[in-house]
Order: C-alpha cells, then structure tokens, then sequence
C-alpha cells in the first residue's frame, strides 16, 4: 500500500513507542482523566461531569485495535455509566480509593499482566498502578508526584483531550493508527470526488 500523502509522521519518540507496544489493556482514572477534574452540582445535589468527545473516539479506537480500556474510579455516578456504555467500555470498577486490587481483577478477568498494562492517573491514588504498569502515563494537570512517576505526560490536559494523545500513541505503537485512520480518509476522497 503506498503512503497517503495526507498522513503526518507520528510525533511520538521512539523509545516511548517501544515501551506501549506491548500494552493491551489501559487504566484511566476519571475525574482529572477522563474529566477536567471540576464537579459540577445541580440545585438538587447530583453531579454533573464534562467528557471530552476527542478522548471518546480514542476509546473506540483503542477497542477496534485490540486495546481494552478499563476504567478504575473512586466515584460512580449515573452519567458516568452511560458515557461508558456508550463508549463500549466493558471493564470498570466504580466506588474504589483502593485502586490496586480492582485493576487486578480486571487484569486477571482479562488473562493480562502488568507488563501489558498502560495507565494514565493525575493523583495518588493512582501512583500504585503507575508504579506496576508497563506504561504510566500522566495529564499535564496531574499532581506533581504523578508527574514523577510518569513514563509520559501528555502536552494537553484531562478531559481536555489527554486521554485522546495516549489513545493516539498506543495505536502508533501498535501498527493500527493508519490501518484506522485509512478508511476516514478514503470516505473524504470519495466525498470530494462527488462534490467536484
């Protein structure tokens, strides 16, 4: 297949790329994740969260490449199980500050281990799985200390498009990023091959 002139060379080095290339499951904290970290509260108390449709699409990306994305939280609310039913995601543990054994289950649900394990975590109760996976990543926003402890900070911040660069960098790492970037760009070509 020859390339296609469209498609900018991935900007991600080479020995990050190494390391996601095993990852087949993904930890993501939510709030400061998933979210930009602020609660919204109704008059009548409830929660209400903003997710970003770029960090979306990666999700579904990631499940169209082999990649499970897994959801550990220590918060569970209504709009929260919806966003990730629509999104597909089957492996969530919600209501947990005890991060490390409900990634476990998962892990063992899965048949994987922490060396084919990528997270993104902004706080400490993060930092136990951030300190096991094979790829511990972190939002610009993150605590200083999971800064630290990441392999990688993303440029953009949580729910803000961060969860969207390590979806981007684990489809570079495993060969899949122009495999489904390729039939959006044909879809385009053959759109404008009928308006002209």
């Amino acid at each position: 297949m020859q390339p296609d002139p469209h498609y900018l060379p991935q900007p991600f080095p080479a020995h990050l790329l190494r390391q996601a290339a095993n990852v087949r499951v993904v930890f993501f904290d939510v709030d400061g994740v998933l979210t930009d970290g602020g609660l919204y509260f109704s008059e009548a108390g409830e929660t209400i969260k903003r997710f970003n449709t770029l960090d979306g699409h990666g999700l579904k990306l990631l499940q169209q490449a082999g990649i499970a994305p897994a959801v550990v939280t220590g918060r569970d609310s209504a709009p929260l199980r919806l966003r990730l039913q629509q999104l597909g995601v089957q492996q969530a543990i919600f209501g947990t500050e005890d991060k490390l054994p409900a990634a476990q289950s998962i892990l063992d649900t899965l048949g994987l281990d922490w060396s084919q394990a990528a997270i993104m975590g902004d706080d400490w109760p993060d930092l136990p799985l951030m300190r096991r996976c094979a790829l511990a990543c972190a939002p610009a926003n993150a605590h200083a200390e999971n800064i630290a402890h990441a392999h990688w900070v993303t440029p953009l911040a949580g729910g803000n498009g961060a969860v969207r660069q390590l979806c981007d960098l684990l489809l570079h790492a495993s060969g899949q990023y122009q495999r489904l970037l390729q039939p959006y760009l044909v879809a385009d070509l053959a759109a404008v091959a009928v308006n002209s």
